[in-house]
Formats: structure tokens, C-alpha cells, sequence
């Protein structure tokens, strides 16, 4: 699948929405099982700590990268990324899933 493809998938699983958990963990399942990746994760800010919310996989942090979940210009989520060496596409469904972050306790 090409990094245009992948993305388009992710769009179209975005574009569907639903309830945010539901939809962050089809995404990053869908970054291992149709990216490549080996792990993928969504980590959110709960006061001042970063604490793992919806993820597949297997995690290799050697191999991992990180784009940061910018909501109405507060950063409140990171997403990262293991064993997918594509930046760019990491930083746009950054962009993409920010509107499906927020708070821990609104997601529950």
C-alpha cells in the first residue's frame, strides 16, 4: 500500500466518524495492519503525563517516530509511530486525527 493509499484509508475511517476511542484505535489498526508499522499509539497529555490511549501492535521504540496532536493550538496528544519510516505521512494523520483528541476524561 502507498503512503497516498494508507492515507486515504485513514481519511475515509476519519470521515466516518463515531465515538473518538472507536475511531483512534481503527486508525492506528490500521497504520500496522495496512501501513507496515509494527506499533502504533495514540498518547495523551492528562496533567503535565503522557499516558497511552488507543494502540496495535507490537512496540519497537528504537525504531519509532512521534508527531505532536495539536487541538485549537494546545498541544494534547501524541501520535507515534514504530517501524513506519514516512514523516511526513505520520505529521498529516497528526493533523487529520486531532479533531478525535481531547481530553482523557471526555473520551471514556
Amino acid at each position: 500500500m502507498t503512503p497516498s493509499d494508507l492515507f486515504e484509508a485513514i481519511e475515509r475511517i476519519a470521515d466516518r466518524g463515531g465515538e473518538a476511542m472507536d475511531v483512534l484505535q481503527a486508525i492506528v489498526a490500521t497504520i500496522v495492519e495496512r501501513g507496515g508499522a509494527t506499533w502504533a499509539a495514540v498518547f495523551f497529555y492528562d496533567e503535565g503525563e503522557l499516558i497511552v490511549g488507543p494502540h496495535a501492535g507490537a512496540a519497537e521504540p528504537g525504531e519509532r517516530r512521534e508527531a505532536p496532536i495539536v487541538l485549537d493550538g494546545a498541544h494534547v496528544a501524541q501520535l507515534a509511530v514504530d517501524g513506519l519510516d514516512d514523516q511526513p505521512l505520520i505529521e498529516r494523520v497528526a493533523v487529520l486525527i486531532a479533531r478525535y483528541c481531547t481530553s482523557p476524561e471526555r473520551l471514556t
